[in-house]
């Protein structure tokens, strides 16, 4: 029992495989069957703009979806060679290999795939995973949303029976547009590629359990063979037959330095792309992921992917939704692809040679379709307008300017905006209202009453150098405003969770300040790491002057306990305790 529950632990898919359910099998495999019928012409696609023989495409998606079914937290998550990382894996691989033979270049990439791998295990071994932590609901809903206008973008050449040769989305735009009005079009593709297109969103609408993508695929290659459409049509071709044995690509030391740097690249943008689209289909079918266990498995199969003579691979922004979209339920949807696409290699390579371009197409738009996320837009327009703008800025970063720097911007951008907010806090000063318990914010309760001589003043953020001289004017404007006479001034300090040394700073100068006013400043219900923190900087209470009553003069001394209260109750009893002033509380009068 301890052995199973060791390999549950660290080996997820033999988790889904102890608690699989024969209900699911269906669909696993429908979705296996539909996702191949992508991976093949995807994968060969890639390879070639990554500069690669186009069959190591096929070579980085067997063995990885394999890798990733046993190791990778997400159920659904299609791994293999992906768009995004082709014009890298070109310009590492191209300028060494020279334009030497075709095995240097593959050798190249396996190299390449390697060090990804050993990099992106590492870093989840030492928990980088944490980076995953910034990225918030409006990045990622604005990264999706981005890749959902791309991938639509760049498929409409496609489905219309041209190609266009663009970097981004404005070009492809520019591209697809030029073509349709130069009469481009092929009536065959724009036909099979609408109607598949129709195929699969009415029967997602109208039949979900209809496998619609299956059926638009295997209708699409039947209408080309029958009506012998293939030299008017993008088909996908046949495949070379056969797999390459495990091994070592043959590189040197040299080779390997060459390849660190653009490896580490790699695997930095691999890793945040598949943790963005990782934990989006989490979120959205139920379950968690942990980031470092995605690293060790995105590692684990780019490794994997170099032994077999393949290139870096990351997940698919277009593959998985339409896994997802075809009923995927585990990883077994993965085990499958990887099973059909190993039978097409070695038994019927030609199975697929009359699949048209403009289907695919329609299935990829499909996708596309299905993972743009309106209803988080709405949400964020009604609750916080902040995040629709954050959400906006990322789509249009990852749409216009590309994925990585797009995520990053609005990473930096949300920072910034966490950063807003902290600076200019909620505050509130605090008083009794008639029946209700606790102390509560007078613009909320304005017939609450404050306690004659006590400003009880609330700060909702941290205290930090960005803030700091806020909450001092703050405070200093309520003291001098307040109308009657402020004897002391209590923090409600609950949501005060760090206090750094700028602000340590200037509250050993507000000390100064409220003392030269007759003023003592007192905290209730701070934090007790917090607490101890501000002890340590030990802050120091200035001498306080006789009075025109002939009041003795008070030495200064360090901020101790005194100074703070476990709660405002407690406090509020010790400064009626230490001053003469009129207070009832309700809660002392009869029936109160």
């Amino acid at each position: 029992m301890k052995a199973t529950e060791a390999l549950a632990r660290y080996l997820p898919g033999f988790r889904t495989l102890l608690d699989y359910q024969r209900a699911w099998l269906r669909d696993d495999l429908i979705a296996g069957l539909v996702v191949s019928a992508i991976l093949v012409p995807a994968g060969m696609g890639y390879a070639e703009a990554a500069g690669l023989p186009a069959v190591t495409g096929l070579y980085s998606t067997i063995v990885p979806l394999l890798i990733y079914a046993l190791f990778g937290p997400s159920r659904i998550m299609v791994l293999g060679p992906d768009s995004g990382l082709a014009a890298l894996i070109a310009a590492a691989v191209l300028a060494p290999a020279g334009g030497e033979s075709p095995e240097r270049a593959v050798a190249l990439g396996s190299g390449l795939a390697l060090v990804t791998g050993v990099t992106c295990a590492v870093l989840g071994l030492t928990r980088f995973g944490f980076i995953t932590e910034l990225l918030s609901k409006p990045v990622r809903v604005g990264y999706t949303n981005g890749i959902a206008l791309t991938v639509l973008i760049t498929q409409l050449p496609k489905l219309c029976g041209f190609s266009v040769k663009a970097n981004g989305v404005v070009e492809a735009s520019l591209g697809f547009v030029r073509g349709a009005i130069e009469g481009k079009s092929k009536p065959e593709a724009l036909g099979l590629g609408l109607g598949s297109l129709l195929l699969i969103l009415g029967l997602r609408r109208v039949a979900p359990k209809v496998p619609g993508v299956l059926l638009a695929v295997v209708i699409s290659t039947l209408v080309v063979t029958a009506l012998e459409w293939q030299s008017r049509l993008v088909v996908v071709g046949a495949v070379p037959r056969g797999l390459p044995l495990p091994s070592l690509p043959a590189l040197s030391a040299d080779d390997l330095m060459q390849l660190l740097v653009a490896g580490v690249g790699i695997a930095l943008v691999a890793f945040a792309d598949t943790s963005v689209l990782s934990r989006t289909f989490a979120a959205r079918n139920g379950y968690r992921v942990d980031p470092n266990r995605e690293l060790i498995a995105l590692g684990a199969a780019n490794f994997t992917s170099g032994m077999f003579s393949g290139f870096p691979i990351s997940s698919s922004s277009s593959r998985t939704p339409v896994a997802e979209s075809a009923g995927s339920r585990t990883q077994l949807t993965g085990v499958t692809g990887a099973f059909l696409i190993t039978m097409l290699l070695l038994v019927a390579p030609g199975l697929l040679k009359n699949l048209p371009s403009a289907a695919l197409a329609a299935v990829v738009i499909a996708a596309a379709l299905r993972i743009f996320d309106g209803q988080a837009l709405l949400l964020f327009y009604r609750a916080r307008r902040t995040d629709l703008v954050l959400a906006l800025f990322g789509f249009s970063a990852v749409a216009f300017v590309g994925v990585i720097p797009g995520i990053a911007a609005t990473v930096a951008v949300s920072l910034l905006d966490f950063v807003r907010r902290a600076w200019r806090p909620h505050d509130a000063v605090l008083g009794r209202a008639q029946g209700v318990k606790g102390y509560h914010d007078l613009r909320r309760y304005p017939e609450a009453k404050e306690i004659p001589g006590l400003l009880l003043y609330r700060w909702d953020a941290p205290l930090f150098f960005a803030n700091a001289d806020t909450f001092r004017t703050r405070v200093l404007a309520e003291v001098d405003g307040a109308s009657c006479k402020v004897r002391w001034v209590l923090i409600a300090a609950e949501p005060i969770t760090d206090i750094d040394s700028t602000a340590a700073e200037m509250l050993e100068e507000l000390l100064a300040e409220l003392a030269t006013r007759q003023v003592d400043l007192t905290f209730a219900e701070l934090k007790d790491p917090v607490k101890d923190r501000l002890l340590r900087y030990g802050l120091q209470r200035p001498a306080r002057a006789p009075t025109a009553k002939g009041e003795p003069a008070q030495p200064g001394a360090p901020l101790d306990d005194t100074s703070f209260f476990p709660t405002i109750g407690v406090a509020v009893k010790a400064f009626l305790a230490q001053n003469a002033v009129e207070w009832t509380d309700w809660e002392d009068l009869p029936g109160g």
